[in-house]
Formats: C-alpha cells, structure tokens, sequence
C-alpha cells in the first residue's frame, strides 16, 4: 500500500492533484481542505500522505483503484475516522471535508448537529451518527496539536492536560481555550502537573 507520495504537481482541479513522478503521472483524489492547500503549489514538489481503496461494482468486475490525498498524517487519520462512519464512505467524506479538520472535530465534539449538517452530504441523520460514533475520538484533532507540536512527548502532555480538565468539568472548548493559550506563550513545560499549573495560574490572574 502506497502511504505517501512525492512528485511535481502540474495539475489540479476541483477533485483532484496531479502528480509528475519520473516519466509517469499519478492523479490523486482531494478533499477541498487539502485542494486549497495546494492551489499555490502548481509546478513545484509536494508530499502528500495517501491511502487507496478500489471504487466500483465487485460482482461486475469493475474495481478501479484510487488514492486519496492529504497534507498531513492528522488529516488523514481524521478522514479514516470519518469514512468508518455507517452512510459516509470515501466519496461522500471528500465531498464532506470543506473545513479545517479541527473546526469539524470541535462540531463533533460539541455535538453541533446543525454545525455538522452545512457539510455536503452530511443531514441531520448522518451527523447523529458521526457525533454517536466518533464524539469521544476528537481530542487531539480538536486541539491539532499533531501538526504543531513536532515533539511527541508535548504532543502526549498536552493531550493529557485537556483530557484532566474535561475530566473534572471544564467543557471541550474551555478545555482548548485554556490549552491554546499555554501553547502560545511557547514556554517548554516538564510534565502534565506544570501545564495545569500554569492553567490554573492564569485562571486566579
């Protein structure tokens, strides 16, 4: 299975890149967050991170296989989240992913189905079962702190730290809120008890 692929991008469209690698090119399937990424990129070198699937009628034969783009291991992850979902599936998931990963996960993990129903595709229905199935699934793309923070031990201490204050009461978006602007400082913190110390600090200032 091919994870990840590098060319010169010499075109792109409304569904898909375009890659020249050697004396082949390869189209790869996008969802519009990552084509928007890339709209400034035309001949110039990129990496995408991929995965495959085979798109077609088995019983008839018809199986073409597919990759799909993303600009990020963390995009990627969320979009194999989002396709496990029972009514969702590849294609609807690249119609459905116009907005930055953690904005969706923040409507997932708030349980904003109204929020969730703007995507294309995505009714109320399916938005039920998306925040049923994946709600306790979005800490770390709500906060994407794995496209920020190149270190996977902050990477682990930051997620700790938001998972203590949910569990003792703070909402996910204060949680986030509080967690982003100990972030900002850019202070380096030794363990989980200094982040939620500097939290609380903050909170009696």
């Amino acid at each position: 299975m091919i994870t990840r692929i590098t060319g010169v991008l010499v075109g792109l469209n409304e569904s898909c890149a375009t890659l020249r690698i050697g004396g082949t090119e390869h189209e790869v399937l996008l969802p519009d967050l990552v084509r928007r990424q890339l709209q400034q990129k035309l001949d110039e070198e990129i990496s995408l991170r991929t995965i495959e699937y085979l798109e077609g009628n088995p019983q008839q034969g018809r199986l073409v296989p597919r990759m799909v783009g993303f600009a990020s291991d963390a995009e990627k992850e969320f979009f194999e989240l989002f396709c496990s979902v029972d009514g969702v599936g590849v294609r609807k998931a690249l119609r459905a992913m116009i907005r930055p990963v953690r904005e969706v996960a923040e409507a997932i993990e708030e349980r904003d189905i109204k929020q969730l129903s703007t995507l294309p595709g995505v009714g109320p229905a399916v938005a039920e079962r998306i925040i049923a199935k994946l709600r306790r699934k979005m800490a770390k793309f709500a906060l994407m702190v794995a496209t920020d923070l190149p270190d996977s031990g902050d990477r682990d201490m930051y997620m700790e730290a938001y998972e203590a204050l949910i569990s003792v009461g703070h909402t996910p978006q204060d949680a986030r809120s509080r967690i982003d602007t100990v972030r900002e400082s850019k202070k380096k913190y030794k363990s989980v008890e200094d982040i939620l110390a500097q939290i609380y600090q903050n909170l009696r200032n």
